[in-house]
């Protein structure tokens, strides 16, 4: 029998061909007001510098502007990529949030730039070093948030005693060692580097240490979802999120493209293969095909969260998309 377990988005705020950052800032508010209408349990926004389609690259100011325009749905990072800030800023702006916005901050923790290694350079100088001290780092992110470090002499302020759910994301069995040793709950970036997966999971589990954080382990995989009135339709929707993956490849910076009829004779065998790796772990289709796939999925993977990204070129696809995904959740109920 499949658990009852909530979903929650995934967004970059990827500007679509022929848009611009301002209408896709508002675009995103629409897509996350509807989410929080549909009962969707979390939307996260993911840090990303210098990709000229991704307009999430200040995202605490997008958690914020996101946080102003919904009622109860929790609103986060998918997520700070951790080497780029000191944890002192990280707890005052999360701190702060938490304050405006009560109960609805999450706070989602990656080691990886986010960006080309030049640009990782350009943020900090000593990013490598930096991404190699990341479990220091999150220690310390976490005493600046503990009610402990009032005695300290460097305190974060207004972060003390906010208690801000920190999870630490990942796509190998490094961030899983880390999540388990520290008790906090484990994401897996599923929707771009699926391989290790399952063996994560895995392992997460069987190392679990029970922390004041959390009791017993806790996971989410994070995929890619389009859904659609018929498969044919979610096929041909979802080439959008081929293209992107393999302009990606490319290192070609064009904004989400709007989809094809045909992939055929656009990629190299050598680009199709990477491209099918970094996407394997996609669910497209109609309401019936998803809902059997997604169940054959969660009682694999026994995850306790859902979380879909969904690359999508027509905005009034996107949210019928959305809309369609959390009918497929309620029916696994």
């Amino acid at each position: 029998m499949t658990k009852n377990i909530p979903i929650s988005l995934l967004e970059l705020a990827i500007i679509t061909q022929d848009s611009n950052a301002n209408d896709t800032f508002q675009k995103t508010a629409e897509l996350a007001k509807l989410a929080d209408s549909l009962g969707y349990k979390r939307f996260w926004l993911a840090e990303h510098h210098n990709m000229a389609h991704v307009a999430s690259t200040a995202t605490v100011v997008l958690i914020g502007y996101i946080a102003s325009q919904t009622q109860n749905i929790r609103v986060g990072s998918g997520g700070i990529m951790l080497p780029n800030h000191a944890p002192l800023i990280i707890a005052e702006q999360f701190g702060t949030l938490e304050l405006l916005y009560p109960n609805r901050i999450d706070l989602g923790l990656g080691r990886a730039p986010g960006t080309d290694g030049l640009t990782a350079q350009a943020i900090r100088k000593d990013f490598f070093e930096q991404s190699q001290r990341f479990p220091e780092n999150v220690a310390a992110l976490q005493d600046f948030f503990s009610e402990e470090n009032a005695n300290a002499k460097v305190r974060a302020f207004p972060a003390e005693g906010t208690k801000v759910p920190i999870w630490i994301l990942g796509s190998s069995m490094d961030s899983a060692a880390l999540a388990a040793a520290k008790g906090l709950p484990y994401a897996f970036a599923g929707h771009f580097a699926p391989k290790q997966m399952y063996q994560a999971f895995q392992f997460y589990r069987d190392n679990f240490e029970p922390s004041e954080y959390l009791d017993q382990p806790r996971t989410m995989a994070c995929v890619n979802a389009i859904a659609a009135e018929t498969d044919e339709e979610a096929k041909k929707t979802a080439t959008s999120l081929t293209l992107m993956f393999l302009n990606l490849i490319r290192n070609d910076r064009k904004p989400l493209q709007p989809p094809v009829d045909s992939l055929d004779g656009i990629m190299s065998e050598e680009e199709h293969f990477h491209v099918n790796q970094m996407t394997a772990c996609s669910f497209v289709g109609s309401k019936m095909k998803l809902t059997t796939e997604l169940k054959q999925f969660i009682e694999y993977t026994q995850i306790d969260e859902l979380m879909i990204t969904s690359p999508i070129f027509n905005h009034e696809d996107k949210l019928k998309s959305i809309r369609i995904m959390k009918e497929v959740i309620d029916d696994l109920k």
